[in-house]
């Protein structure tokens, strides 16, 4: 049994055991809570815009690939679409489950992992990329999700543009969310961008990170060419306007 006196640095050190950090955080009910307030009007504004533009059949099948707890996938479905949501987090898949029906399923997966299924469009969305530290594990995700797509099928990719990050980031900041104060420190640190995030929640610390690769437009249409992939348009918007390397917040790449 542990001495009571050594419980509390003993929860804080399990809080920081080495894992994967995106195993680790997007599980936890924290990371829901912290990214609460997303803009679930200007997500669907993107998505009509996405479907206009890209001119799917109501017949065509999607994948939404990580798709947290569904909302993208949710709000596609509803469109007509026949939709699979994908996710490596469990818990986020049995709470999109709830919103199933006979075009909409979700299921657990690691994008590390092919396909079973083939789909006319794959979509990537809110930073979803660039997770991992080896530079071919990034490209053999590229390789999967091509192999994912029927002939003539299209990739949608929604990134950040690091350029603009790296011009405005905000590098620490205290946001409060259901009576958590979470303490985030943002860098730039070797090939990556890195969030810090500290809060006490039940008594308990927790630390866990976010750590995205700095993946200029340059360095992606490498990893495109090495994953077979070809851009046919790159948008640096919700609202699809054009990509400015300075200027514009996202990097929205369509590939075939």
């Amino acid at each position: 049994m542990i001495p009571y006196f050594c419980r509390p640095f003993y929860i804080i050190l399990m809080t920081n055991k080495k894992k994967e950090w995106f195993k680790d955080w997007f599980d936890t009910k924290y990371y829901h809570i912290l990214y609460q307030d997303r803009n679930d009007d200007e997500a669907q504004l993107f998505m009509q815009h996405l479907i206009s533009f890209l001119a799917l059949n109501h017949d065509s099948t999607i994948l939404d690939l990580p798709c947290g707890r569904g909302r993208h996938a949710v709000f596609l479905n509803s469109l007509g679409f026949d939709v699979i949501g994908a996710d490596l987090s469990e818990n986020s898949i049995t709470f999109a489950k709830e919103f199933e029906n006979e075009k909409l399923h979700f299921e657990v997966h690691d994008m590390r992992d092919p396909f079973e299924s083939k789909f006319d469009a794959i979509f990537n969305l809110f930073t979803s990329f660039g997770y991992f530290n080896d530079e071919n594990t990034n490209i053999k995700v590229l390789k999967n999700l091509k192999n994912g797509l029927n002939q003539n099928g299209v990739l949608v990719i929604d990134f950040m543009n690091v350029n603009y990050v790296k011009k405005f980031m905000i590098n620490h900041e205290v946001i409060s969310k259901n009576n958590i104060d979470f303490t985030i420190n943002r860098s730039i640190d070797g090939n990556f961008i890195k969030k810090d995030i500290q809060f006490i929640a039940g008594g308990i610390a927790h630390h866990y990170t976010e750590n995205i690769k700095f993946l200029p437009l340059e360095v992606l249409k490498n990893y495109f060419k090495q994953a077979g992939l070809q851009i046919k348009h790159i948008f640096g918007s919700y609202d699809l306007t054009a990509f400015d390397t300075e200027n514009s917040n996202r990097l929205i790449l369509i590939l075939e």
